[in-house]
């Protein structure tokens, strides 16, 4: 039997549609609540709430339209008319949002800001429409055995999507430009983070035919029934056996936990370090880039070592080296009064012990479901995540004004912890691939 091979080309085109996405979300996240807070005055509780929505509607949008590209059947493929339209629409109401900017700031009116939260809305169904269907087509024409090495590109290739934004950004908006101005038209940033997505999407219709490399995938599983874990019913159907559904709502809790643990940090690290240590914005952005310098640097061997030793074990291994170093870090932030070297090495480490975690979990996920409901099981496991990152902020910045801010580390730590006990119940979802030794499984990089 020839041995399975990842065709790296091949995925590092499926993973364009995330990187436009990432580095839409990068823009998003850094910008909109600028505009929000410098040009319509609102405070950052009503800030709050509202950079909150993406998530909340991401919990029912996400599955919702998962599910449906499941069943939806095209000439362009399942997954490829979601992508299109979503890209499409995001495109046009992204840049309606620095028109409105611009002319609330010449000449404010309640109904400029109205309409600005309405567009708002609208972009965020427009991105939840094609999310999960964009993050199902690695599945779809990826074999199972092989898709936490291409999550791992994919991980890789939305990095590189935050990245072009930033330098982006970097490039159009250096201080020297922006810090005297009353108010910043951030139209050139939107239209060049348009013109990435626009480009990103159209190299991949143009390279990635959808339905025929879905069909290969789909003949080869046929030949490999013992990757699938559903089992026929007497009526005919495919359904999940108890066990594995079992082991997948472990699963799902395991995500929430360790992203109730790693957003928690993410999202409060930044107030943290400036009423602990007394450090400014520099500091605490530095560390949190090491994490993500270190998360990149890591995706393709964390792939590798799973195909080697399995999801779990690695997963299993990141979450004690995650955990480990959120304890180091209470220790580290109460016992020195300034960032340094050795805090960078734990954040380091924290990258690497979150690409491990994060290249296997939704692999993980999608092993248990049989091919058609890729969408919807993506979709559950966006869920779980995004549940998380709507609960983490409110419950740690609710404890850490109740109790202390030292709780923080702590409360990451449990919660990472938690997760190890919960996937130790977990029975399926592993990688069941004979592993090639070294750099050798990616080779034909042109095939």
């Amino acid at each position: 039997m020839n041995e399975l091979k990842l065709n790296n080309k091949r995925t590092i085109l499926v993973g364009l549609a995330f990187l436009s996405i990432c580095a839409f979300w990068q823009m998003y996240d850094s910008v909109v609540p600028l505009i929000l807070r410098e040009t319509f005055g609102m405070d950052e509780s009503l800030t709050g709430i509202i950079m909150a929505m993406d998530n909340i509607l991401a919990l029912f949008l996400l599955p919702f339209f998962g599910g449906l590209s499941d069943k939806t059947h095209s000439k362009l493929g399942r997954r490829t008319p979601y992508i299109m339209a979503g890209t499409a629409a995001a495109i046009i109401l992204m840049n309606l949002l620095p028109i409105l900017d611009n002319s609330y700031a010449r000449q404010a009116a309640p109904f400029k800001l109205v309409t600005f939260v309405i567009v708002l809305g609208g972009l965020l169904i427009a991105m939840g429409t094609y999310r999960s269907p964009a993050v199902a087509l690695m599945p779809d024409v990826t074999a199972k055995p092989l898709r936490s090495k291409a999550n791992a590109i994919i991980n890789l290739m939305g990095a590189v999507g935050g990245v072009l934004y930033l330098a982006v950004a970097a490039i159009l908006y250096p201080t020297s430009k922006v810090a005297a101005l009353d108010h910043v038209n951030y139209q050139p940033l939107f239209i060049v983070v348009s013109a990435i997505m626009v480009v990103a999407v159209l190299v991949l219709l143009l390279t990635i035919r959808e339905p025929a490399l879905a069909a290969e995938t789909q003949a080869l599983e046929q030949q490999h029934p013992e990757w699938n874990l559903a089992e026929v019913s007497s009526s005919g159907k495919e359904a999940l056996p108890t066990p594995v559904k079992r082991s997948l709502g472990f699963l799902l809790a395991s995500i929430s936990l360790w992203y109730i643990g790693y957003n928690g940090v993410t999202t409060w690290f930044t107030t943290y370090v400036s009423q602990v240590m007394g450090e400014g914005l520099g500091g605490a952005s530095t560390c949190l880039l090491v994490a993500t310098a270190g998360a990149i640097v890591s995706y393709i061997p964390i792939g590798i070592v799973a195909s080697k030793v399995g999801r779990k074990k690695t997963i299993q291994a990141g979450i004690i080296l995650l955990a480990s170093c959120f304890l180091a870090g209470f220790f580290l932030t109460t016992l020195f009064s300034s960032i340094n070297a050795i805090m960078f090495v734990a954040f380091a480490l924290v990258g690497l012990a979150w690409a491990a975690i994060n290249v296997n979990s939704l692999p993980m996920v999608v092993e248990m479901c049989r091919g058609s409901d890729v969408g919807k099981f993506t979709g559950y496991y966006y869920t779980a995540s995004m549940l998380a990152q709507v609960i983490t902020p409110l419950v740690a910045g609710t404890l850490m004004k109740s109790i202390s801010y030292q709780i923080l580390f702590p409360y990451a730590a449990f919660f990472v912890a938690l997760s190890f006990l919960t996937m130790c119940f977990v029975r399926h979802g592993d990688s069941k691939a004979v592993a090639k030794k070294g750099l050798s499984a990616f080779e034909n990089m042109d095939d």
